[in-house]
């Protein structure tokens, strides 16, 4: 039994309206940096389903960008936590609130 390609769009945009919900809603930074997360690797799932789907040219290249994209999620999060865990031990709260004051 194959899984129709219309299955991996419906469950990629289900990922990405929890993602987007959850950065939109959520005030604690930790919430925050996992809705990103989350919309990016729908992203991806997005990607690697039309891959499957259009299988012709594309099969190298759809499986090839998730990879970078994946990197570049893996990169952001480290940089990111690391921004994070500064700022939470500075302000000491994880409100996304408390950070409006922070100017340069």
């Amino acid at each position: 039994m194959e899984l129709q390609a219309m299955y991996i769009q419906v469950l990629a945009l289900i990922l990405l309206i929890i993602g987007l919900a959850t950065v939109l809603s959520r005030r604690n930074v930790f919430f925050i940096l996992m809705g990103i997360e989350l919309a990016l690797n729908a992203v991806n799932l997005s990607i690697i389903g039309f891959s499957k789907t259009f299988a012709a040219a594309a099969s190298i290249t759809g499986q090839i960008i998730p990879l970078f994209t994946i990197a570049v999620a893996a990169a952001e999060a480290c940089v990111g936590l690391a921004v994070i865990i500064l700022i939470v031990r500075n302000q000491h709260s994880v409100d996304s609130d408390n950070y409006s004051n922070m100017r340069g």
